[in-house]
C-alpha cells in the first residue's frame, strides 16, 4: 500500500497539471474491481481548507449543491451492481443530507455500502446509516448526529430549556438569569431546535429501520437504540466526539473492519491518499468522481 508520501511522490513523477487525477482514477479503478461494485467517492477537504481565524470552510460542508455533483458522478455507471460509497466529510444541512439519501436509493436501491477511510462525521454518519453496511478502519470515526441550527447546537439549547425549568422551580429568582440567557436567541428558535432534533431522530431511525437493521428481531426497536446513542447529547464530549470502530459496533450499526481484507485495506486507503494528496497540492475544497474517471468539484 503506498504511504500519503508515496502517493504524493506517484503525482510529482507524472510532471502533469492532470496528475493528482489520474493517479485518483487509477486507485478508484482498482478498488472498483477490486469489490466488483459501483464506487463513487464524495470527500471534502475539510482538514486542509481552513478560514483564517481557524474555523472549517462553509464550502466544505454537504449542502444542496452538492446534489449536482451526485448527479454529474452517477451519470453511466452502472447501477445494478450496487454502491460502494467513499465517504470523508464534516457533515452539513440535514435536508441536504435527506434529499441526498433517497436520490442514491432511487438510483442504486438499498444495496449501499459506505466506506469511511477516516471521518465522517454529523451528516456523514447520517448517509453512513442509510447504508446496508459500514466499512472502517481502526482509526475511522462516526459522530453524533445532534443538529446544528444557525450555528447552535439544538440538543444542547433544549439541555438549557430543561435545565432551567428545573432550576426555576427550586428558585424562582433564577428566572432572571435565565431570561438573559434565552435572550439571544431570535423568536421559534427552540421551536426550530425541536423539529430539527425530532426531524434528525425520524429520518435517521426509519433509514436504518428499512436497510440495515431490517433483519433484527425487532427493527424498529433496534433502530431506536441505535439513533438514541447517536443522540445522546450527555454522553458525548462536542458536535465532533468520535465514534471508533468499537463504539459503532456496540451502537447496534452493523459495521465491519476493512483491515480484516488486506487487499481491499490496501486499495482503500491507496484511495483515501490520493484524495488526501489532492487537496494538499490544488486549491480544490470538495471532490465527487467515480471509477470512471468523472469528477465535480469545488474550488477554494
Amino acid at each position: 500500500m503506498p504511504t500519503w508520501n508515496e502517493i504524493n511522490s506517484e503525482i510529482d513523477a507524472i510532471n502533469s497539471p492532470e496528475a493528482c487525477d489520474q493517479v485518483r482514477d487509477k486507485y478508484l479503478q482498482k478498488l472498483e474491481a477490486r469489490v466488483g461494485r459501483t464506487v463513487l467517492a464524495y470527500y471534502s477537504g475539510f482538514l486542509q481548507r481552513r478560514l483564517p481565524d481557524g474555523r472549517v470552510h462553509p464550502e466544505s460542508a454537504l449542502t444542496d449543491l452538492d446534489m449536482n455533483g451526485f448527479m454529474a458522478v452517477v451519470h453511466n455507471v452502472d447501477r445494478r451492481r450496487g454502491l460502494d460509497l467513499i465517504l470523508h466529510t464534516p457533515g452539513g444541512g440535514t435536508e441536504a443530507t435527506r434529499a441526498i439519501v433517497e436520490y442514491l436509493y432511487k438510483m442504486f436501491g438499498p444495496d449501499i455500502r459506505v466506506i469511511v477511510p477516516h471521518l465522517a462525521m454529523s451528516a456523514g454518519t447520517m448517509i453512513a446509516c442509510a447504508g446496508r453496511e459500514i466499512l472502517m478502519g481502526k482509526h475511522s470515526c462516526l459522530g453524533p448526529t445532534d443538529p446544528q441550527i444557525r450555528g447552535h447546537p439544538a440538543m444542547g439549547v433544549l439541555a438549557e430549556v430543561d435545565r432551567a425549568i428545573v432550576e426555576i422551580k427550586a428558585e424562582p429568582l433564577k428566572q432572571l438569569l435565565w431570561q438573559q440567557v434565552f435572550s439571544k436567541y431570535p423568536p421559534a428558535f427552540i421551536l426550530d431546535c425541536e423539529r430539527a432534533v425530532e426531524g434528525t431522530r425520524q429520518m435517521v431511525a426509519s433509514w436504518l429501520e428499512a436497510n440495515m437493521v431490517k433483519g433484527h428481531e425487532n427493527p424498529r426497536a433496534q433502530a431506536k437504540a441505535i439513533v438514541d446513542k447517536l443522540m445522546d447529547y450527555q454522553g458525548t464530549t462536542e458536535h465532533s466526539h468520535h465514534f471508533l470502530i468499537d463504539n459503532c459496533k456496540a451502537i447496534g450499526l452493523n459495521v465491519k473492519a476493512f483491515e480484516d481484507d488486506q487487499d481491499i485495506q490496501e486499495d482503500v486507503l491507496s484511495v483515501h491518499h490520493s484524495f488526501v494528496a489532492t487537496f494538499a497540492q490544488k486549491p480544490v475544497i470538495k471532490i465527487l468522481q467515480n471509477a470512471s474517471g468523472l469528477k465535480w468539484a469545488i474550488n477554494a
